[in-house]
């Protein structure tokens, strides 16, 4: 354990049980100092997304604690929706990329229930004075009963007889009966800031503790071959209660997850990732040849148990070098240490990826369209719905992006085809698809005024009737409307009689209802008698018209050459009485109007006048579209990493990727 002087504090955050731990070193050779990183997820309201600190992580965090001695200053944080998929569970992309966000020497990833030892602290002081850049792992050691508990002031470990346990005995106690635990959700591992990347290539959207991570991980950084990887299971001192158990001492309170969210389909995504992704479906990797980290006799050894081969990658002052182990460490201790290793390696067979890397034929939600807007719909039962095809993955993933960067989590996307479908569930978004779109939607080619987008569109009115007649209110959003802010508290303010609609009239001055100035990739409607009559009229014209949606809506809601126009803003639909109101468009602009995507600073302009959207149309081509939404600023999502772009981001990718 490290001198008092030398600590200085541990900082905390929390996302149920996902733990982010980040270590520094302030200058000092032999001095850290670890901040633990707990996230939750914000303003969650559904069962399946909870944010609950059991009484066994604050004990586990008192643990952490006690790997140091001083006081420590906990701070908790809320974290950005774009870390979780719409269930809540976090991405292990995002959050690797997101530790690194925080002004660390050494980043750790591992599981709020794990019990430290003090040997972690001492283990990373070691791999901290490595010559190369390092990654390590380790294993948590299963044990069936956890007879301690923490005082009151986090300090000490008791006994239940309530006598204190000096780290040496508990750690005796325990080491009687433990077993090796492979979980992928406790699996520790940690890594220095350093100049090289962990591995080549890019880490895909796995979803944290459903399998196979931290193994593809480890894979590519073995094949990789950029970092220096060991593995520091007999070295760290990580101990978790058989998964079967539950936590003596009433530790753990129950929790309430729904078993929905641990179906397979969770697993068969991240089998499905690890194959699409890197080399590790190509080669096996030889996990016996992999250096261990093991401190026998007071000293730490680096040692491929395999060969009994010390490596070089160590304390200069130590004068290690490539080749048998000496005389000099060939103590009545180290020998056992070695030979001991050696045994307990059988006990981590199954621990490594192998033949895991078998995706499923078929990725899909065992979600229904009613489950999905029962999981994502508000407290107003109202959900945001997008419609897309593989064309506009990318679109879509930044219109996500930037609805999570808004906190808005009650929105649902259609998918078009098989591929965006499977796109968007390996992207943790709540999607379903429509049996009846249309199929051979062209890649390049499906933009305005095409017979592919009058197919297309044809699907986002079906959708919203289908959606209103189960009972919920529908703000449709094509993916290339920016929002600003969340345009739900205006639009909900409207009277239910409303349907509230984009204006596509370019002209500065004059009505922004005129014939076909009805948007109809931006518009709330409500589940009522009337807005439910209206649509289904606007299906059944689209369904025999030969052009696209849109003239449907006019036509069917204004009468055609705007015959059932009032005043300058709205029309009524006769039979109904429905209104239908033309949103203001300095509020919601569209893509012609005060040439607002052809400014200099695009935000700025936007600012000024108030905007809560802008729809990037009024452009032909996807190519075309694409590139003036990211050249403008007005992009959220990094094409290159799959991830969406953080707060502190100011630079965007110019990979116009497919």
């Amino acid at each position: 354990m490290l001198p008092c002087s030398r600590w200085n504090q541990i900082t905390v955050f929390l996302r149920h049980t996902t733990i982010i731990t980040t270590a520094f070193n302030s200058g000092v050779a032999d001095w850290i100092m670890v901040s633990l990183g707990i996230w939750d997820s914000p303003n969650c309201s559904l069962p399946l997304c909870y944010a609950e600190v059991t009484s066994l992580q604050e004990s586990n965090f008192q643990s952490w604690k006690l790997q140091r001695p001083g006081h420590s200053q906990n701070h908790y944080f809320h974290s950005a929706y774009s870390f979780y998929r719409f269930l809540g569970v976090p991405f292990f992309h995002s959050m690797v990329a997101k530790s690194r966000a925080f002004p660390s020497d050494i980043y750790v990833l591992m599981d709020t229930e794990s019990i430290l030892l003090p040997d972690f602290v001492s283990a990373l002081n070691y791999a901290h004075e490595l010559d190369n850049d390092w990654f390590l792992f380790a294993y948590p050691r299963n044990v069936s009963n956890f007879p301690f508990y923490l005082d009151e002031d986090g300090k000490y470990w008791l006994k239940e007889d309530g006598k204190r346990i000096r780290i040496q005995e508990l750690q005796d106690t325990l080491g009687s009966s433990w077993q090796w635990n492979c979980c992928e959700g406790r699996m520790m591992i940690a890594w220095n800031n350093g100049e090289l990347p962990l591995h080549h290539g890019v880490l895909p959207p796995f979803l944290y503790g459903r399998g196979v991570h931290n193994h593809w991980l480890i894979d590519e950084a073995l094949s990789s071959g950029l970092r220096f990887v060991f593995d520091a299971s007999w070295a760290i001192s990580i101990f978790a209660l058989d998964d079967s158990r539950r936590w003596s001492n009433g530790l753990v309170k129950s929790s309430i997850v729904s078993n929905i969210e641990k179906g397979s389909w969770e697993y068969d995504g991240n089998s499905h990732l690890a194959a699409l992704y890197g080399s590790s479906s190509l080669h096996k990797i030889h996990y016996s040849g992999v250096m261990k980290l093991l401190k026998c006799d007071g000293q730490y050894l680096l040692i491929n148990t395999t060969e009994d081969i010390l490596h070089p990658y160590a304390y200069k002052k130590m004068s290690l070098w490539k080749g048998s182990i000496g005389k000099c460490w060939r103590s009545k201790k180290t020998l056992p240490c070695v030979s001991g290793t050696k045994k307990s390696q059988n006990g981590m067979s199954g621990c490594f990826l192998k033949d895991r890397l078998v995706p499923a034929t078929t990725l899909k939600f065992p979600f229904s369209l009613e489950s999905l807007l029962s999981i994502t719909a508000d407290k107003n039962r109202t959900v945001v719905l997008a419609v897309a095809g593989y064309s506009y993955k990318d679109m879509l993933m930044s219109w996500v992006c930037r609805l999570r960067r808004l906190r808005i989590t009650n929105f649902l996307v259609c998918a078009l085809d098989y591929e965006t479908y499977q796109f968007s569930i390996m992207q943790g978004l709540p999607v379903f698809s429509d049996p009846s779109a249309p199929s051979n939607i062209s890649f390049n080619d499906c933009h305005f005024g095409t017979k592919c987008f009058q197919r297309v569109t044809k699907v986002k009115s079906r959708m919203v009737l289908k959606i209103l007649k189960l009972g919920y209110n529908v703000l449709l959003s094509d993916v290339d409307v920016y929002w600003f802010r969340n345009p739900l508290p205006l639009l909900s303010s409207f009277d239910p009689a409303i349907l509230a609609v984009q204006s596509d009239e370019y002209n500065q001055t004059g009505p922004i209802n005129l014939p076909r100035r009805l948007n109809s990739g931006f518009y709330f409607a409500r589940s009522n008698g009337p807005t439910i009559a209206a649509l289904g009229k606007v299906v059944r014209h689209a369904a025999t018209s030969g052009l696209s949606e849109q003239p449907s809506f006019y036509d069917t809601l204004c009468g055609k050459g705007g015959s059932t126009r009032k005043g300058d803003n709205r029309c009524v639909e006769p039979e109904t009485n429905l209104s239908i109101h033309f949103l203001d468009r300095n509020l919601f602009p569209n893509g012609a109007y005060l040439g607002l995507w052809e400014r200099n600073n695009a935000t700025s302009a936007c600012k000024k006048l108030g905007c809560i959207v802008l729809h990037n149309n009024w452009i032909s081509g996807r190519m075309k579209k694409l590139q003036r939404q990211v050249l403008s600023g007005l992009w959220d999502y990094d094409i290159s990493t799959r991830m969406c772009l953080m707060c502190s981001e100011n630079k965007l990718t110019r990979n116009f990727g497919t």
